[in-house]
């Protein structure tokens, strides 16, 4: 539950409207409870008093002989009549006789409530003599109001059953005592199965809007989150639709508008670099021809090394800007085999590199980019760590492509200066013990075009370099066994080689 909290929009978006709407009906019935109860009490008090009038009219008009029978008729579910000769005086007695009264069934009753599981008039059959008593045993007889009570017979009041039965005695011209017993349950909760039926239903459809609503509001945000992560991988894909509620549309604007200048300012960068590359072809020509009529053979071989390293670092430049470029399409390839033939190319150089075949993985990424960037870490590892050893492993979130040597390692304050553009660790510039200096710059940056980065760890001896790619490139595929050769023949025919 905690887990489709956190993650899913429609899940809070949901939990709030009904939390509100607990809140609300709570708020409400709090409020307008006491009201319903005092008006509820009022309308049964005002009932019972205007019965008991009508009663005691009827006994003062009627032959002895017939009241009896009278007043069996004048019953209801809710209400007994009998007489007493003298008067009642101790309240505790009578209502345990009016709990006894209103206990007995009437006659020919026809229970149609009871009957289609309404309140009926089994809702006073619970209470019993100790009830009535014990509910208000404190208040005792009063005299009623002339509001209520406005006929010249004298008559007493009584409340029992806390307050949900009445009781009231009135004396009658030839001295005889109508004894009155009214009792109503008036339910003290509000979640009856009415009550509840009716919030269940409107949760449910509030829960169906909220759905609706948190979808269209999570569909955009979807959109938007799988063009973020594809732009971050260099992916080039069409703009957003600008569609739908003014916040939602100028959010997938303002990210089109972003889309478009970061294309547009990696091409502006990319062709500055290849003009500059252009223009500098002219002066290092010039100079080469210039250091012919230099007579010192030595002099004359310095300057030329030096222009052979002013070309060199001019070309891996514009090299680095038009990889960083993206121009390439990315699609699915077979990862292991990418690696894997990128180890044999090199060991066909005689560069001690050995791979360690693993799971067959299908990825979606630049295979020309890559396959660049792999090479440069398994380069780098065979030339000064003696031996790379190379493989591919998967952890809960990334696909990782290690390189491992035995070499001297790099100190933990260099880690992060290696990358930087043109830095060796080898000081001396000399280009027959290593490249320009753009080795991992350039496999950073492919690594972070896809969304990954590169890390190094110590490999006691040695060095581990894990270009860590996220799994969200990843197609699933069955597995299966395939040769070294059959393999190396697949990302050859996808990515392209590049000897």
């Amino acid at each position: 539950m905690i887990y489709w909290w956190r993650r899913s929009l429609a899940a809070q978006f949901i939990g709030f409207t009904l939390l509100a709407l607990v809140v609300s009906q709570a708020l409400t019935f709090s409020i307008s409870w006491d009201e319903r109860t005092k008006a509820l009490h009022a309308a049964m008090k005002s009932e019972f008093f205007s019965r008991c009038a009508s009663v005691t009219r009827l006994m003062e008009s009627m032959p002895k002989p017939l009241r009896e029978q009278a007043l069996l008729a004048s019953e209801t579910s809710y209400s007994r009549f009998w007489l007493s000769p003298l008067e009642p005086t101790d309240t505790n007695a009578w209502r345990s006789r009016a709990a006894n009264e209103l206990a007995r069934p009437i006659e020919n009753f026809i229970d149609l409530a009871g009957k289609y599981g309404m309140r009926s008039n089994s809702d006073i059959g619970h209470l019993t003599s100790g009830e009535a008593m014990a509910a208000n045993a404190a208040d005792g007889w009063v005299t009623p109001p002339s509001v209520l009570w406005s006929l010249p017979q004298p008559a007493k009041f009584v409340y029992f059953g806390d307050r949900n039965g009445y009781g009231l005695v009135v004396k009658l011209n030839d001295g005889v005592w109508l004894n009155t017993a009214f009792y109503k349950n008036v339910a003290d909760r509000w979640w009856d199965m009415k009550s509840l039926t009716s919030l269940a239903t409107t949760a449910l459809i509030l829960s169906l809007i909220g759905v609706f609503i948190a979808s269209r509001i999570a569909r955009p945000l979807r959109r938007l989150a799988v063009s973020a992560e594809a732009l971050g991988r260099g992916e080039n894909l069409p703009p957003l639709p600008e569609e739908g509620p003014d916040d939602i549309k100028r959010t997938a604007e303002a990210f089109n508008r972003m889309q478009e200048r970061l294309h547009r300012f990696v091409d502006d960068r990319t062709r500055m670099l290849a003009a500059i590359g252009h223009d500098l072809r002219t002066p290092l020509t010039s100079l080469r021809l210039r250091t012919e009529f230099v007579k010192d053979a030595d002099i004359q071989q310095k300057m030329l090394s030096t222009i052979d390293e002013l070309q060199s670092m001019t070309e891996a430049a514009i090299s680095f800007a038009r990889g960083e470029s993206t121009a390439e399409e990315t699609r699915a390839i077979e990862l292991e085999a990418l690696v894997g033939s990128i180890c044999d190319d090199l060991a066909d150089l005689g560069l001690p590199v050995e791979y360690i075949e693993g799971p067959k993985t299908t990825y979606r990424c630049r295979p020309d980019g890559l396959r660049r960037a792999v090479r440069n870490l398994a380069e780098n590892a065979a030339r000064y760590g003696g031996h790379a050893k190379v493989y591919v492993c998967h952890s809960a979130s990334t696909i990782d492509i290690v390189v491992e040597d035995n070499g001297p390692g790099i100190p933990e304050d260099m880690k992060e200066k290696v990358f930087a553009p043109f830095f060796r660790l080898e000081a001396s510039r000399n280009r027959g013990t290593g490249g320009v200096g753009l080795g991992l710059s350039i496999a950073r940056a492919v690594a972070r075009q896809h969304g990954g980065d590169i890390l190094l760890q110590p490999n006691n001896p040695g060095l581990k370099a894990i270009i860590s790619l996220p799994q969200e490139g990843q197609v699933k595929t069955p597995s299966s066994r395939l040769s070294r050769r059959k393999k190396r023949a697949q990302s050859l025919k996808l990515a392209g080689q590049e000897h």
